[in-house]
Order: C-alpha cells, then sequence, then structure tokens
C-alpha cells in the first residue's frame, strides 16, 4: 500500500511541476489566461455584465487571451480591463467604456467601434485593420505601432494619442482630433485625412504618400523629413510648420496657407519661407554645394528679413512680412533669438545674396552684430535697416550705415503700429528706389 501511495505522490508532484514549469513557460512567452468566471458572465451579456461591474468597481478585470470575436459587447463596461492578446475580432464594442483598459496585442480586426471610448487605453501593436471606431474616443490612448489599416476613424478624438510607427495605410481619419498626436514615422500612405485637426502634431518621418490631407489644419506640426509624394493639400493650413528635411513631389497646393514654414534645424536659428514647394528649394540650396552653383542671379522677388524677434516680438515680424507679401515679395525670415551655431553666418550670407534686399531690424540684434557686418559689407545688395525707439543702438550699423551706398538710412519705429504705418512708404520703397539704382 505504501509504495503505490508513495508513487501516486511522485507522480502529482510531476504534474505539479510540468503545470508550474508549463505557466512559467507561458508567462515568459506572453500567454496569458482569461479568469474564466468574468469572462463566462460577459458573454452571457453587457446588461448583467455591467450591472456586476458596478457592485464589483474595484474588482481586476482579467480577459487576457480570451476568445470574444464576434461578440456582442455594445455599452459593455470594460474600464481597465486586462484585455492584452484577446481576440475581439468582428466584435461589437459600440459605445463601449474602454478607457485605460490594456489591449496590447490584441486583434480587433473588423471589429465594431463606433462612439467607443478608449481614452488612454493601452493598444500598441495592436490590430485594428477595418475596424470602425467612427467617433470613438481614443483621447491619450497608446497606439503605438499598432494595425489600423484601413480602419475607419472619422471624426474620432485621437487628442495627444501615440500612433508612433502605427500603419494607417488607407484609413479614413476624415475630420478627427489629432492634435499633439504623435505620429512619428507612421505610414498614412492613401490615408484620408480630410478636414483632420493635426495641429501641433508629430509628423516626423512619417508617410504621407497619396493622403488626402485637403482642407486639414497642421499649424504649427512637425513635418520634418516626411515624405509627401502626390499628397493632396487642398485648402489646407500649413502655417508655422517644422519642415526641415521635408520631399516633396507632386503634391496639390491650391489654396493652402503655407506661411512661416521653418526650414532650419531645432537647434538653429530660425529661418521661415512662405511657400512648401519653395522652401524645398531654399533647404537644398542652403545645404547643397551643387544647387548653389548653379544659381548665379539673386531673385527680385525674395526680400530677407533679419532681426532678434523673441516670442514678445513675434507680432513685429508678422506685420513686416504680410505687408511684404501684398506687395508681391516672398519674405525669408532669419530670427537671430536663437544662437550658437557655427552655419549662422555662412546661411545668413546665402540668403542674402538671393534676396533683392534685406530688412535689418537693429533691435536688441548685439548676438551677430559683427557677423553681419562683415556680411553687409561684401554685399551690392540694398540694406534698410529699421530700430525701435529707446533700444540700444547696435555701433556697427550706424557706423556702417555712412559707407557704403547700398546701406539706406535707418527708419526709427515706436511700435508696431507706427512701423506698419510707415512701412510702406519709409522702409520698402526707399529699398525698392536703391535696387533699381
Amino acid at each position: 500500500m505504501v509504495y503505490p501511495l508513495l508513487c501516486w505522490v511522485h507522480c502529482w508532484h510531476r504534474i505539479d511541476a510540468d503545470k508550474r514549469v508549463e505557466h512559467n513557460r507561458q508567462k515568459r512567452e506572453g500567454h496569458r489566461m482569461a479568469n474564466q468566471e468574468q469572462l463566462a458572465l460577459l458573454k452571457h451579456g453587457t446588461e448583467g455584465w455591467n450591472q456586476w461591474r458596478n457592485k464589483h468597481a474595484a474588482r481586476q478585470i482579467d480577459l487576457s487571451g480570451a476568445d470574444l470575436s464576434h461578440a456582442q459587447l455594445i455599452e459593455a463596461n470594460l474600464m481597465r480591463a486586462d484585455l492584452r492578446g484577446a481576440d475581439l475580432k468582428g466584435a461589437n464594442l459600440s459605445r463601449a467604456n474602454l478607457s485605460f483598459a490594456y489591449l496590447r496585442g490584441a486583434d480587433l480586426t473588423d471589429a465594431i467601434l463606433v462612439g467607443a471610448d478608449l481614452s488612454r487605453a493601452k493598444l500598441s501593436e495592436a490590430t485594428f485593420s477595418c475596424a470602425q471606431l467612427i467617433e470613438a474616443n481614443l483621447f491619450g490612448a497608446d497606439l503605438s505601432e499598432a494595425d489600423l489599416w484601413q480602419a475607419t476613424l472619422s471624426r474620432a478624438d485621437l487628442w495627444g494619442a501615440d500612433l508612433s510607427e502605427a500603419d494607417l495605410r488607407s484609413a479614413d481619419l476624415s475630420e478627427a482630433s489629432l492634435s499633439r498626436a504623435d505620429l512619428y514615422r507612421a505610414n498614412l500612405t492613401g490615408a484620408d485625412l480630410s478636414r483632420a485637426d493635426l495641429s501641433l502634431a508629430i509628423l516626423r518621418e512619417a508617410d504621407l504618400n497619396r493622403a488626402d490631407l485637403s482642407q486639414a489644419t497642421l499649424c504649427e506640426a512637425d513635418l520634418r523629413r516626411a515624405t509627401l509624394v502626390g499628397t493632396n493639400l487642398r485648402g489646407a493650413t500649413l502655417t508655422g510648420c517644422s519642415v526641415h528635411g521635408i520631399f516633396v513631389w507632386n503634391v496639390q497646393l491650391e489654396g493652402a496657407s503655407q506661411d512661416s514654414l521653418v526650414i532650419s534645424e531645432e537647434s538653429e536659428p530660425t529661418i521661415t519661407i512662405d511657400q512648401l514647394e519653395v522652401a524645398q528649394f531654399i533647404y537644398l540650396l542652403l545645404n547643397s554645394t551643387a544647387i548653389r552653383d548653379i544659381i548665379d542671379t539673386t531673385s527680385k522677388k525674395i526680400v530677407l528679413i533679419v532681426g532678434c524677434f523673441t516670442p514678445e516680438r513675434h507680432a513685429m515680424l508678422n506685420t513686416i512680412r504680410e505687408t511684404l507679401r501684398n506687395r508681391g515679395y516672398l519674405p525669408i525670415a532669419f530670427n537671430a533669438y536663437k544662437q550658437g551655431n557655427p552655419n549662422t553666418v555662412e546661411k545668413v550670407k546665402r540668403l542674402a545674396n538671393l534676396s533683392g534686399f534685406l530688412l535689418v531690424d537693429l533691435t536688441d540684434l548685439s548676438s551677430i552684430a559683427q557677423e553681419l557686418e562683415g556680411i553687409i559689407l561684401t554685399l551690392a545688395v540694398p540694406v534698410q535697416p529699421i530700430l525701435q525707439t529707446g533700444k540700444r543702438e547696435v555701433v556697427m550699423m550706424v557706423d556702417l550705415a555712412r559707407t557704403p551706398p547700398w546701406v539706406l538710412p535707418i527708419h526709427y519705429y515706436t511700435d508696431q503700429a507706427h512701423l506698419l504705418a510707415t512701412l510702406n512708404q519709409h522702409v520698402i520703397e526707399p529699398a525698392e528706389r536703391k535696387a533699381q539704382q
């Protein structure tokens, strides 16, 4: 009797050990098991499930790895539920509450999530291909590396969402809110982003080939090194976008607002331009020896504005640019507010040689005064200095104004309103006359 009992105990320990080994293996490999009681209750119907959750609000919900394919989960309360690796293919989750839920690696192919609350949910590497997410709340959600191929996200709230390296090919994001969203290296080929809000969004190195961005808002969006081939930007707002290193080819820009595009690196003094395709050209001009060798004449439409425009003085810069635009010029602003880059002098010189004339605001410009003196001495381009009264004059420019014939007398202004009132007659027109001479 003792020996068979010992054998049985030994076998039981072996089975238990094997179970522990298998459990540890699954844990290491990311396989998880759902709480079967919770799973059965959820499958029984959302009404009973929601009542149970209201009574057990603090209970941890573990539905990881659960098979919920084609389940009817309309308005289900799945807040903070662990749904990692769950099979939700074809499930109906319309108006469901999935806020703060953990869905990493879950499969939501063809799922219906119309009006669902997925705010701040963990959805990285989840599959949403062909899913319906119309008007879904994805505020601050983590969708990094998620598969959203052909997903419908029209009018969805994706404010501040992480969509870095997500697959959004042919996705419908029309009228979606993507302000401050992170779309770094996202694949948006053929995506519909018409009328979407992408203000302050990160689209660095994103693929926007053949995407529809008509009437979209991209104010101050980061488009550095993004690819736009055959992209529709008709009526889009691109004001203040960072476009350093952008690749643009065959884009539609009719009716687009594309002023103050930043073509410089983040660490460099800010250089802005008004047209996307021209921005790419100017970038190449500043960084390609071959392109610079081709350009041996200056453009009479370009006016270079040099000054130290702090955030408080940006309105002043905008006043100058708008007046020049109204006279048919293409203003390029070189903001010396950011300093410390060794290429500053060379870039100002290249831009100056392209310009019909220079407009130099001497106010607080001492940081590059010596460098600017060297540039102006070698130019044959009209230079119109301006200075706000009450500010310290740059001695270099006061002396310089008396020697080279292409430097006009300093125009003094009291404030922005005074500058606007006198800009045409006392700044631009004298520079134009000098250029004609």
